[in-house]
C-alpha cells in the first residue's frame, strides 16, 4: 500500500503584494462595508469641526486687531515747541526691568512770574498722531501761565512700541504723575488734568481716582468711544464685549469724581450725560471752534476757572 506524500504547507505571505495575491487564492468573510449615513455624519462633523476653527481664528484677530479700530498712533514727530518758539525740555521716564526709560514727553516751564506757574498741566493727547500733533494746545496752555507737561502713550511718537489700551494708558498716566510727585516732588494738589477727545475720557476716569489731584480739564471727550469698535460690522461675527476689555465708562467715572472740573464742548451741545452725575464744582463752556474769537473766549474761560481755582482749591 503506497503512502501518500505530504503536500507542502503554503509559506506564510511575507509582502503586501504577496498578501494581495493570496487574498485572491483564498478569498476570507466579506469585508464589511462603511454606511453612507456614516459617511455623512463624518463629513458634517468635520466640515463643522473646521468652521469651528475658523471661527476660532476670528475671534483672535479680532481680539488682537481690534485695537486699530479706536486708537491711531503714529511714531514720526514731525513737530515739537521750538516749531512754536517755546522753550522746552524732553523727558524720558518709567525705565522698565532693563533700565530702558518707556514714556517720553515734553515740558513746558512757565515763567516764574507767570499767574498759575504754581500749577502743572498734565496733558493727555487724543487716539489720534502723537504728540506732535499736540503743539498748538501746549502752546495755548503754556501762554495762559501754566507749567505744561504732556508725554506719549506707549505706542505712540518715540514712546515704547506696545498695542494700545485703556489700561495701559491709565498705568502710562500713573506713570506721569509718578514721575511729577516723586521725582520733581510736586504735590498733587498742583497737578491739573487736561485730555483731548479719548484723552479726555481717559482724564475724567484717572481724576476720578485721584481726588488729591487740583482739577481736570475736558476737552470734548468722546460721548461714545467704543463704538467704533462695537459697531464694527466685524463685531457682529464675534463676542466682541467679551473680547475686548476697553471700556471707557464716563458715567460710572462722573459719578466718582470729588475734584473740580472744566468740560469744553462745541457748539451746538447739550451738557454731555456724565457731566449731569458729577456733584464736584463743574463748569460747561460751549464755544463754536470756528468763530474767529474762540482763541479768546477759550483763554478768558479757562483763566476765570484757574482765578476760582485758586480760590477754592480741591481738597488735598
Amino acid at each position: 500500500m503506497s503512502r501518500r506524500k505530504p503536500q507542502p504547507r503554503p509559506t506564510p505571505p511575507t509582502t503586501a503584494l504577496e498578501q494581495a495575491f493570496s487574498d485572491l487564492r483564498h478569498p476570507s468573510a466579506p469585508r464589511q462595508t462603511v454606511s453612507a449615513r456614516w459617511l455623512l455624519s463624518a463629513a458634517a462633523l468635520s466640515v463643522l469641526a473646521a468652521a469651528l476653527c475658523a471661527w476660532a481664528a476670528l475671534c483672535f484677530l479680532f481680539a488682537q486687531g481690534s485695537w486699530q479700530l479706536l486708537y491711531h498712533p503714529s511714531s514720526a514727530i514731525t513737530r515739537t515747541p521750538a516749531s512754536a518758539n517755546l522753550d522746552f525740555e524732553t523727558i524720558v521716564f518709567d525705565p522698565n526691568d532693563s533700565g530702558v526709560p518707556q514714556l517720553a514727553g515734553w515740558y513746558l516751564p512757565a515763567a516764574p512770574a507767570a499767574p498759575y506757574a504754581r500749577f502743572t498741566v498734565l496733558y493727555l493727547h487724543s487716539q489720534d498722531g502723537n504728540l506732535s500733533n499736540t503743539v498748538d494746545n501746549l502752546a495755548f496752555l503754556h501762554s495762559v501761565g501754566l507749567n505744561v507737561f504732556a508725554f506719549d502713550y506707549r505706542g505712540y511718537g518715540q514712546s515704547q512700541f506696545q498695542h494700545p489700551s485703556e489700561a495701559r494708558w491709565l498705568a502710562d498716566t500713573e506713570s506721569a504723575l509718578t514721575y511729577f510727585t516723586q521725582t520733581r516732588h510736586l504735590p498733587p494738589n498742583t497737578i491739573l488734568l487736561e485730555g483731548n477727545a479719548l484723552g479726555a475720557n481717559l482724564a475724567l476716569e484717572f481724576a476720578a481716582a485721584h481726588p488729591d489731584l487740583a482739577g481736570v480739564i475736558l476737552d470734548r471727550p468722546l460721548a461714545t468711544p467704543m463704538n467704533a469698535v462695537f459697531n464694527d460690522p466685524r463685531a457682529a461675527l464675534v463676542p466682541a464685549h467679551l473680547l475686548v476689555r476697553d471700556r471707557y465708562d464716563s458715567e460710572a467715572a462722573s459719578s466718582t469724581l470729588h475734584i473740580p472740573s472744566l468740560w469744553i464742548e462745541n457748539l451746538p451741545s447739550a451738557a454731555p450725560k456724565p457731566l449731569t452725575q458729577i456733584t464736584a464744582p463743574k463748569t460747561l463752556l460751549s464755544l463754536n471752534a470756528q468763530d474767529p474769537a474762540f482763541a479768546a473766549q477759550r483763554s478768558a474761560a479757562l483763566t476765570r476757572w484757574l482765578d476760582d481755582l485758586s480760590v477754592n482749591p480741591a481738597r488735598p
